[in-house]
């Protein structure tokens, strides 16, 4: 039996850690679990403690927020009920979705040419230096 999804903490067979909202899936004879937005949590220490954690994704360039992943290439798993990871997590990924949204290209940012003007204009400056 399947059951609904949940936070955890995946250590694959590659080495990698990573810590998403997974919910498996039976798929002909083999598991497959979907994971939502995976990212590796690094432990920020100072020289007598642990102070903190960076999140950063997983995957760093793509935009897919979704990912299936073999059972088979999962060393180990444990569901996390840890509240102050989850939080820390749901609010990297809040996070992450709004700068994704508001980094559009526009003409606030600065002048948008074309690569025949802007060619023309980078000579001009160069024959006159």
């Amino acid at each position: 039996m399947i059951e609904d999804d949940f936070y955890c903490t995946l250590k694959l067979k590659t080495g990698e850690e990573i810590f998403a909202k997974v919910a498996p899936s039976e798929e002909e004879d083999k598991t497959l679990l979907i994971v939502s937005n995976p990212v590796i949590i690094t432990e920020l220490k100072t020289r007598t403690e642990v102070v903190g954690y960076k999140l950063e994704s997983w995957l760093k360039t793509t935009s897919e927020d979704m990912f299936i992943i073999n059972v088979d290439d999962v060393l180990t798993m444990t569901e996390s009920s840890d509240i102050e990871m989850i939080m820390m997590y749901q609010n990297f990924i809040r996070q992450s979705q709004k700068k994704d949204k508001t980094s559009k290209i526009s003409r606030k940012m600065g002048y948008i040419s074309n690569v025949n003007d802007a060619k023309e204009i980078l000579e001009k400056i160069f024959k006159n230096s």
